[in-house]
């Protein structure tokens, strides 16, 4: 097995692996690599999604896949509860996954909830000829950027993130619309948090649309946001994954953002999902 590093600042192949035949000491080192690096990309995998789960459980207990605010019943009726598909595909008049072929915002998964996934895992089985690759920023980086004072001020902030929209802006199921950020539902983080496992600092901010910061008016509020967005996800910050099929990615939450370029109606792309459950919020690390 070899681990070649990207030319930045995250991101890395990791080569010569089957994740479907891995023993203890090959998936310490991935691990490890996968703390350091943020994303790791494993080309050529041949996974079912049970292989995939399988794998994406040696991370830590699974979280269900985001449906929606289904019922346990309707729970019950999906196959693997765990594995999440994402497709523009549309069968018998109906979609088969989520997230269509639009362009995602920035974003970390499952941000809105309090416990966010600490690990996303994303396996390509058909990719378009072009568009839709997905393009990984690095919040380490983007918060060292950050001047001296707003780096402090980000320091003692909570960002309430809004658990109403998916990533295409589309209302999930079960919420209702609204106008202002202030009523919007969702959770607070710190602003700058701590990775449990590598005392590393990184910025956490969800997505920009709906974010609001505790205890700011809604004029102040969206100009700070704007301010502390202007220095993350520059290109010097990034790494852009083009996909082929049969590429599993794996990526850190508590320290990338991402987002997925559109592609074409006429263009198929099938991809499944699997997400590691935290087991803490989000810790704030505050500075001097």
């Amino acid at each position: 097995m070899l681990i070649q590093a990207f030319e930045a600042p995250i991101g890395a192949d990791v080569l010569g692996v089957d994740l479907s035949n891995l023993d203890n000491d090959e998936f310490e080192a991935i691990y490890n690599a996968w703390l350091r690096f943020g994303v790791l990309r494993f080309r050529k995998q041949s996974l079912d999604d049970e292989a995939l789960r399988k794998f994406s459980a040696r991370f830590g207990e699974l979280e269900y896949a985001p449906h929606g605010n289904v019922t346990k019943e309707e729970l019950a009726q999906i196959a693997n509860p765990y594995v999440a598909t994402i497709s523009n595909i549309i069968e018998n008049g109906r979609p088969i996954g989520g997230l269509s072929n639009v362009e995602t915002s920035w974003h970390t998964d499952m941000s809105y909830i309090e416990m966010p996934p600490t690990a996303s895992l994303l396996y390509a089985v058909e990719v378009p000829s072009f568009g839709g690759e997905t393009t990984y920023c690095c919040m380490r980086t983007a918060l060292v950027e950050l001047p001296q004072e707003l780096r402090k001020k980000c320091a003692s902030l909570e960002i309430k993130h809004d658990a109403a929209h998916d990533s295409i802006g589309k209302m999930r199921r079960g919420y209702s619309s609204f106008s202002n950020p202030l009523d919007a539902p969702g959770v607070f983080h710190p602003t700058v948090i701590k990775h449990p496992e590598t005392d590393e600092l990184a910025l956490y901010l969800g997505r920009r649309m709906n974010a609001y910061i505790a205890g700011e008016e809604q004029h102040a509020n969206e100009e700070l946001l704007d301010r502390i967005w202007s220095y993350v996800a520059k290109d010097e910050h990034s790494w852009t994954q083009r996909w082929q099929e049969q590429d599993l990615v794996i990526w850190d939450n508590r320290v990338v953002m991402h987002r997925r370029a559109s592609f074409p109606d006429s263009e198929r792309r099938l991809m499944r999902r699997t997400q590691v459950r935290a087991t803490e919020a989000p810790i704030p690390a505050f500075q001097n």
